[in-house]
């Protein structure tokens, strides 16, 4: 299977020093956001996780300690966009983040990092020419240290539209504009350049649609070979492993306006308040009537491969 942990905080950033005392302790336990007197509780073990999921705007709080995790595959998705501290106040300087994908990637290997430049968004700022000029300079102080970049463009969830009412959507004209150009310049840079979950509209030019954290990703990724994979993808049109996310919701200090984790600034407050490094759970303890249940977690890799070898 494999452990996610950014598709609700960002875990590297804010919370390392509790991501690796679970890798100690060897489990974790993350209330069901809907739910939350449910918790499923997750074994950390390399024999049932096959991968280790990250997607951060900051990897730096993790990177002296990264011989913890030397037992386990893992895949990094950086997020780099070119925005100001007026749509992304608390993200690091964007140089020294940069800086810090280079040092990520020299310890996991290029194959196993890969760079995100989303969301795009239009304004009066941040104009087509603008993102097309940002995502060169990036790609190339990126080049060698990657060979995947993603892009995705804004979507208006209601959260988002109450945080950001002055953003607008990308035209379908502008898009195809932006991914022809970072095609060209992802390929410039020798990565391949990936959309999520933005259809097929790009795919006549030769940018991959297929997805950004596939089963074939994976596997040509991190150069692993899985088994079937039957499980339920997370959205429609999604064909990602983003299932089993450790993290929890309205616990990102990062407080980017386009955020669609967070939509209560003095809950993340809140919550980062009960936040214990030495808790099993993310946010707060657990309590008398929780009911806890253990995830079925079921390796995907064929290792029939390995076992032939001999």
């Amino acid at each position: 299977m494999i452990l996610n942990t950014g598709s609700r905080t960002d875990i590297p950033a804010f919370f390392s020093d509790w991501f690796y005392k679970r890798v100690e302790e060897g489990y974790v336990m993350v209330r069901n956001p809907f739910y939350p007197k449910l918790v499923t509780k997750y074994r950390i073990n390399p024999e049932v996780v096959d991968v280790l999921s990250f997607c951060t705007k900051n990897p730096e709080p993790m990177l002296s300690r990264m011989e913890r995790l030397k037992d386990f595959d893992q895949f990094w998705y950086v997020t780099i966009t070119p925005y100001g501290k007026e749509i992304e106040p608390n993200i690091k300087d964007k140089r020294k983040v940069m800086t810090s994908f280079r040092a990520l990637s020299d310890i996991v290997g290029n194959n196993a990092t890969g760079w995100r430049y989303d969301p795009i968004f239009i304004s009066d700022k941040y104009s087509v020419s603008f993102h097309i000029d940002a995502f060169a300079k990036m790609a190339r102080y990126l080049k060698g240290y990657t060979h995947i970049a993603v892009i995705s463009f804004i979507d208006l969830y209601e959260k988002t539209k109450r945080n950001f009412p002055e953003v607008r959507e990308v035209s379908p004209e502008d898009r195809v504009i932006l991914g022809k150009a970072m095609l060209q310049i992802a390929q410039e840079s020798d990565m391949v350049l990936k959309t999520c979950l933005e259809g097929e509209d790009l795919k006549p030019y030769g940018v991959d649609t297929s997805g950004c954290l596939t089963k074939e990703m994976l596997e040509k990724a991190l150069h692993l070979d899985f088994t079937d994979i039957k499980v339920s993808y997370a959205r429609e049109g999604c064909k990602c492993l983003l299932g089993s996310d450790i993290g929890a919701y309205n616990t990102c200090s990062h407080f980017c306006k386009y955020c669609y984790a967070n939509y209560d600034r003095s809950l993340v407050m809140e919550n980062i308040k009960k936040h214990d490094p030495d808790s099993p759970l993310l946010i707060g303890h657990l309590e008398k009537d929780d009911e806890i249940r253990e995830a079925k977690q079921i390796s995907y890799k064929n290792r029939q491969i390995a076992l032939n070898l001999f």
